[in-house]
């Protein structure tokens, strides 16, 4: 494979963040109705439970906002507007929660995603704190899977010393994802806005130290652990699926953004979305899915900590939270 033209260095992906002119907006002024203030204390990151054998935990690397005039694109923007309004969401700003799958089986420790670090926005950035309150520490991790090269899950695999904060890992990330951004001339394809984004994914899986392992559909990662091709939203993102003990849980990356509109509204896509009717047909296809099977799902940016069912309603599906055991 051909060697990338671009070769950003750690400064250009940090002066090409800074500038980030289409999510650096200032933070909302008027909150929604039903709008919650944030806690005096910090509220707990991470969520356990167990899926047969396997003991997950859901891990928080912050949270960002970015504009709402970026969901459902392809639809009226009054239409959109209005039903965000009526689930009690702003209607101006999107609230990302950024929910890490830590899958552990007892042999393996399998990461998903290293979230942003302290590249992208200031309020994320926390994974590794909370991954040692949660009771592992950067060495424990045995396996780290990227599900695809955006800012939010793959600028934080580097430590303050340029190293790979999770030392002891080995690092998978999909071939044809890796391929997509490393092509040559990438950057000078893709919006002004987005070759922030092509100089932060070449930079951060350039990193030192790193030997990747290249998946494709069907690669298990350790048993009951397999990659899925869930394209659209980038053009080889991957998502999981995790069985063990006859149960099932999706990690879905962002195959699925949104834990109201994705489901509501599932032929709607969003601005960040590569292909906008390939991740549709994606999103059925796994709305399908996990309907039919009765499987668990979890998405990186729904509501913490973004576990719960697929119920289908007609033509279009809704998302059920889990129910929190607390013993």
């Amino acid at each position: 494979m051909p060697r990338p033209t671009l070769a950003p260095t750690r400064r250009d992906i940090l002066r090409l963040a800074a500038a980030a002119p289409a999510f650096a907006l200032p933070a909302l002024t008027r909150p929604a109705r039903a709008e919650l203030g944030p806690p005096a204390a910090a509220n707990p990151a991470h969520f356990r439970f167990t899926l047969g054998e396997a003991r997950v935990t859901i891990v928080s690397d912050g949270y960002f906002t970015v504009p709402a005039a970026g969901l459902g694109v392809n639809a009226d923007p009054a239409e959109v507007q209005a039903f965000l309004t009526r689930h009690f969401l702003p209607a101006d700003q999107s609230y990302n929660h950024t929910n890490h799958v830590l899958i552990d089986t007892g042999e393996a420790v399998i990461l998903v995603d290293v979230g942003s670090g302290a590249r992208f926005f200031d309020t994320a950035g926390r994974l590794l704190a909370n991954l040692e309150t949660a009771g592992y520490a950067a060495g424990d991790i045995t396996h780290v899977v990227i599900t695809h090269a955006h800012p939010d899950h793959l600028w934080g695999i580097r430590d303050d010393f340029d190293e790979p904060l999770f030392p002891e890992a080995r690092y998978t990330i999909g071939g044809r994802e890796k391929d997509y951004w490393e092509q040559p001339g990438l950057v000078d394809r893709v919006p002004p806005e987005a070759q922030q984004f092509v100089a932060g994914a070449v930079n951060s899986m350039a990193i030192e130290g790193v030997d990747w392992q290249l998946a494709a559909e069907g690669h298990q990662l350790a048993p009951g652990v397999t990659l899925i091709d869930t394209p659209g939203h980038t053009p080889g993102h991957m998502s999981l699926r995790i069985e063990s003990g006859g149960q099932v849980l999706y990690a879905l990356g962002d195959a699925m953004t949104h834990a109201w509109l994705n489901f509501a509204r599932p032929d709607w896509y969003n601005g960040v979305d590569t292909d906008g009717p390939q991740t549709v047909a994606t999103r059925r296809r796994l709305l399908e899915t996990a309907a039919a099977e009765r499987a668990a799902v979890v998405g990186y940016h729904f509501p913490f900590p973004g576990v719960g069912h697929v119920m289908a309603e007609g033509a279009a599906y809704r998302f059920v939270p889990a129910l929190w055991q607390f013993d």
